[in-house]
């Protein structure tokens, strides 16, 4: 049986979410759980894979895994007490063989969550209605030798308990796009950049690339493949996790209360 999962996570304590030998990574800490579980042995066999990689210091609320097992009930049940505090599952449901949470995502959202409440949220909004439609993406993203077009569905920045947040939604993104438009739309907050600035980037592609704002403040906000989660009970250990931070650190306490939105 395939099962895809919903996973929600705090990214700065891991190298991203893609394997790497002796780093933690969220890849890494889901394949270990399902082991220790004996939901499959070998990962390949099992067809695991995620929906998108997120950088080192980036969360998400929103991830989408998938993989084959034959003990569906012990995966609904207890993989929560598998995951390590930072790392949690909110959603599962039973999915076609044929389907990769990659392939078949319709779209991708992200969040970036800006520090700084005195940013111009207003003009900040106006200036990133200009990132819809199809683009040529190149100073915003590393390309890499990928097609640098996108096309990005909405944009909007808008604010919540006092802070300004981005909020893009695409089919895909450039490795640190999303990060760079972020640094120019903070720079439009700012006063140091007005609000045709965006298009002027997007019309000159050739010019150097934006440099990316900190990982800290992007979230993986949703990843729609076109399917229903079951809702799953968050383990104690994480919620008291998430609470700590809620009381005690400013950014990452609001990281945090937006990543309990959906659970409560």
């Amino acid at each position: 049986m395939r099962l895809a999962f919903r996973l929600s996570y705090l990214g700065d304590r891991f190298f991203g979410s893609q394997q790497q030998p002796d780093q933690r990574t969220v890849e890494g800490e889901v394949i270990g759980a399902c082991r220790r579980l004996d939901l499959f042995t070998d990962w390949r066999e099992a067809r695991f894979a995620l929906a998108g990689r997120t950088d080192r210091g980036v969360h998400a609320r929103g991830q989408v895994c998938a993989f084959d097992t034959p003990a569906q009930d012990r995966a609904r049940e207890v993989l929560n007490l598998q995951l390590p505090r930072d790392l949690w599952c909110t959603g599962i449901t039973e999915v076609p063989q044929e389907f990769h949470p990659r392939h078949d995502a319709r779209s991708r959202t992200y969040r970036y969550l800006f520090s700084d409440p005195d940013l111009d949220t207003d003009a900040m909004d106006r200036a990133s209605r200009s990132f819809v439609g199809r683009f040529d993406f190149s100073r915003f993203g590393r390309v890499e030798g990928k097609n640098p077009e996108r096309v990005v569905r909405e944009a909007r920045v808008f604010r919540e308990a006092g802070f300004p947040i981005f909020e893009v939604t695409a089919w895909s993104f450039l490795w640190q796009m999303v990060r760079s438009m972020a640094g120019v739309l903070e720079a439009v907050g700012k006063g140091e950049a007005g609000e045709g600035r965006i298009r002027e980037l997007l019309s000159d592609p050739s010019g150097p690339r934006m440099p990316p704002a900190p990982a800290g403040g992007l979230i993986l906000w949703d990843v729609d493949c076109g399917i229903t989660f079951q809702e799953v009970p968050v383990d104690h250990r994480t919620l008291d996790y998430l609470t700590f931070f809620r009381r005690h650190h400013v950014l990452m306490g609001r990281i945090c209360h937006v990543l309990q939105e959906r659970d409560g």
